[in-house]
């Protein structure tokens, strides 16, 4: 029954970041990610420009600019600056994380990562996984 409660729960907060995403500037690909701990939210973030900068994410040719932040990167920064800590926790991301943010995930003692769409480049989601990380990849989220 635990199993159960527990997928039930990682479908809503999946979608819960996917529309958190949703609030992001860029126009190339929008991501939402929730850190949660001990059932509760923690955390929250999207890809988007540090704050103080104009919200424009894509250069002229429709690149993402070097200083974009990723959704993963700007929630674990938003715990470590509050009261709360990510140690255990579980991070919700619409878009597997990158290599960049798989070292910040793993640095910040998440140890879940739940996932809807893969990212082309795995080279972060192997990180995790061989640094022991539980990663779940959740296609269908209706």
């Amino acid at each position: 029954m635990k199993r159960k409660k527990s997928k039930k729960h990682d479908l809503a907060y999946l979608r819960m970041a996917m529309e958190w995403g949703k609030l992001s500037y860029c126009k190339r690909k929008k991501v939402g990610a929730l850190i949660v701990k001990n059932n509760r939210i923690i955390s929250d973030g999207y890809n988007g420009t540090p704050s103080g900068c104009d919200n424009v994410c894509e250069d002229e040719e429709n690149r993402t600019k070097w200083q974009v932040l990723h959704a993963e990167a700007n929630a674990i920064t938003k715990v470590a600056a509050s009261t709360q800590n990510s140690e255990g926790a579980t991070l919700y991301v619409t878009l597997s994380p990158c290599k960049e943010c798989s070292k910040l995930i793993y640095q910040s003692g998440i140890k879940r990562v739940v996932y809807h769409e893969a990212y082309s480049d795995t080279t972060g989601i192997d990180f995790l996984q061989k640094s022991g990380i539980e990663i779940e990849q959740i296609k269908k989220i209706d």
